[in-house]
């Protein structure tokens, strides 16, 4: 058992202090990292993308870049995302100096039966959402129709594939990386959720001010699950959920994955239903995380940094007591008796 004098217990939102080489600069350069890697990856890999849909006769838009289709199209668009996860790694091994399992939780790894759980529990509250997104108006958009089996299962293989990841990335970024990041300087959760939050819904485009909130709340809840359950397991369970069912919607009708519109689009009567949806999977995950047989880690414990100041000694915890010496009458002369205190 660790001694209590000796070690420190870190929340989720607080492992960038886990290291003992942690600095105040080492979040914000891992973040600098994590951004122009990304920005890096994603022009190399646009580029290969490009130069070999170019080889192989794929037509091209107006502005001249390759058109690949709905399925290959979607594909590319998740990987751009997807080369997030090693980036957010990367930052934590290399520039954080810590294991980069902490990115995942607090036992240094994804908790995989949680995780299991978390997307058992997302799918029928997010299947029920959707189907009562049906019951709400529509306007007079003609129906797309049936894609045919034909499109829909190869896209849907590719989406069982590439969304989860996609997803998971996003996650590692905003209530991993940029949750941390903020924590390694604040102690309160909220200060280090709430901005990530904004973030998470500022990368999604602006549409309406309803589908922004709504992208917000959702950073909002991802977050505070996160922090919670000690780890990012309950968010990708709904972030991944969440995403599968959206694309593959998208995926079942005629052009149904070319469209532009995300979540930041949505109607202020989608919004309201979804909010309901999130607040009652986080409500049911923190039921049964609260309910587990083995309590689910919400902290680590790590060895608390030694803090001397230069003009104190290092004394022992203990020390036996000092015999008193026989008491002397003062000199007129003497000099008073110097008086020496222990500092704790």
């Amino acid at each position: 058992m660790p001694n209590p004098l000796c070690a420190e217990r870190l929340p989720y939102h607080r492992l960038a202090l886990a290291s003992a080489r942690h600095r105040w600069w080492r979040p914000l350069t891992g973040t600098l990292f994590i951004t122009g890697g990304w920005l890096l990856a994603l022009i190399l890999l646009a580029s290969a993308a490009d130069s070999w849909g170019t080889l192989q006769g794929y037509p091209k838009d107006h502005d001249g870049f390759v058109v690949f289709g709905p399925v290959t199209g979607t594909a590319l668009d998740l990987l751009y995302i997807v080369i997030a996860i090693p980036l957010v790694l990367l930052a934590v091994r290399w520039i954080g100096r810590r294991p980069a399992g902490t990115a995942s939780s607090v036992t240094g790894r994804l908790r995989g039966r949680w995780l299991g759980l978390c997307l058992l529990v997302a799918l029928p509250v997010l299947a029920a959402v959707n189907a009562a997104t049906l019951l709400l108006p529509i306007d007079d958009t003609p129906d797309p129709g049936w894609a045919g089996w034909h499109v829909f299962l190869p896209a849907l293989a590719m989406l069982l594939v590439l969304v989860p990841l996609q997803a998971a990335a996003e996650e590692y970024v905003f209530r991993g990386w940029l949750t941390q990041a903020i924590g390694g300087f604040f102690r309160s959760p909220w200060i280090a959720v709430v901005p990530q939050a904004v973030l998470f819904a500022a990368a999604h485009g602006w549409g309406t001010p309803w589908g922004f909130a709504d992208l917000v709340v959702f950073g909002l809840a991802a977050g505070w699950l996160t922090v919670r359950t000690g780890g990012l397991e309950a968010a990708i369970g709904l972030h991944v959920i969440n995403n599968l069912i959206a694309f593959g919607l998208g995926a079942a009708v005629v052009d149904g994955l070319k469209t532009d519109e995300t979540a930041a689009d949505a109607s202020w009567q989608w919004v309201a239903v979804d909010i309901v949806a999130i607040a009652a999977y986080v409500a049911v995950v923190l039921w049964f995380a609260a309910r587990r047989r083995h309590p689910l880690a919400r902290t680590v414990t790590v060895p608390a940094p030694l803090v001397t100041t230069p003009l104190t000694p290092l004394l022992p915890r203990y020390a036996p007591p000092m015999p008193s010496p026989a008491p002397v009458l003062p000199s007129p002369h003497a000099a008073p008796a110097s008086s020496h205190s222990r500092s704790h």
